[in-house]
């Protein structure tokens, strides 16, 4: 994979930090891409139970900061531009950014789109169709709201383990078997459910999650976009090219039967060990126009699949942007910037 890549996180974040302080700052100049695509899942200033543990997400303020700073360096594009652009037949003033969210939870529908739609700001929603309507829970979302009952197992929210649980060292170690548990183990959470009081149906029709099918539809008349993320957000490189196939058609006919934008697919968690045969099917039988992963700032060998850079690092849009610029130009040098599918 190349020297920078197998580097020890620390090392790397460290070599990225280090490179960072002899970054520009008139980062729409230093950004050696013509697009940028963000990628976000949640904001909100309340705690989020079934987030708090697996997603980084930012406050109004510090959204808002992101979409301020965007805006400096990037023209804000909707999805007929952006398509148009890459076509080669959009000429904008300068670079572009298509702002993107995952999941399609319902804070983009309450917080989300208020604020893009008095900054005049686009954004399309990349959709698990088994969740819409809060009829289950993501795997992970799953994984957060048990780590969350195991921090607070001193409040007795627990029906077994109590003489346990308080202790923080076993703590530490249940949140880690819990932050490990992978979509093909996803049952282990269902039974897990069963030692604490206050079941996922619960939180549920509680905290009401994800958007219902009218608010998905609602944002849509408004005109922001609702697209594909795969049927139940697997993680993509552990199914077999059946599954990966199985999994994203069932999306697709989610949307097309709703009349949503189908021709688009975002790769839930990473598209990272997909392989080539995987694109060349897809867009074979559903006609997309591209597909999306998260990699950051880099380059695909598939020219139809484009890498968004993720935004929940606790830092704020300048910074994730000076760093990506940063690592880009470390991996250019041993020639690491486009991922390669075999």
């Amino acid at each position: 994979m190349g020297f920078f890549l197998n580097l020890n996180m620390s090392i790397k974040e460290k070599i990225i930090k280090f490179a960072t302080k002899f970054q520009s700052d008139d980062i729409a100049k230093s950004y050696p891409l013509d697009y940028c695509v963000p990628v976000y899942h949640a904001v909100s200033n309340y705690h989020l139970p079934h987030l708090k543990h697996i997603i980084n997400y930012k406050s109004e303020q510090e959204f808002e900061q992101d979409l301020d700073q965007l805006s400096q360096h990037f023209q804000f594009v909707n999805w007929d531009e952006f398509k148009e652009f890459i076509n080669g037949n959009f000429k904008p003033k300068k670079k572009i950014a298509l702002l993107t969210f995952d999941d399609g939870l319902s804070e983009f529908h309450d917080v989300v789109v208020p604020i893009l739609e008095r900054k005049g700001i686009y954004a399309i929603n990349f959709i698990n169709p088994k969740f819409i309507g809060n009829t289950d829970l993501m795997y992970r979302c799953k994984a957060s709201i048990l780590m969350e009952r195991v921090l607070k197992s001193d409040e007795r929210e627990l029906h077994v383990f109590q003489d346990v649980l308080p202790n923080d060292n076993f703590k530490k170690l249940l949140i880690g078997k819990l932050n490990k548990i992978k979509y093909e183990e996803r049952n282990k959470l269902d039974l897990l459910e069963k030692s604490f009081k206050g079941g996922y149906r619960d939180y549920l029709i509680d905290y009401q999650p994800y958007m219902t099918l009218d608010q998905l539809k609602s944002v849509t008349a408004k005109g922001f976009g609702i697209s594909s993320h795969g049927f139940d957000h697997p993680l993509y490189h552990e199914l077999t090219l059946e599954e990966q196939m199985k999994n994203s058609i069932q999306s697709h006919y989610f949307l097309k039967k709703f009349h949503f934008i189908e021709e688009s697919f975002a790769f839930p968690f990473t598209d990272f060990g997909v392989k080539r045969e995987f694109f060349e099917e897809i867009f074979s039988i559903n006609d997309l126009f591209c597909s999306f992963g998260s990699a950051g700032l880099k380059v695909d060998s598939f020219a139809k699949n484009i890498q968004r850079i993720p935004m929940e690092k606790g830092k704020d849009a300048n910074q994730i942007l000076k760093e990506e610029i940063a690592y880009f130009n470390l991996k250019k040098i041993v020639n690491k910037n486009t991922i390669q599918r075999k």
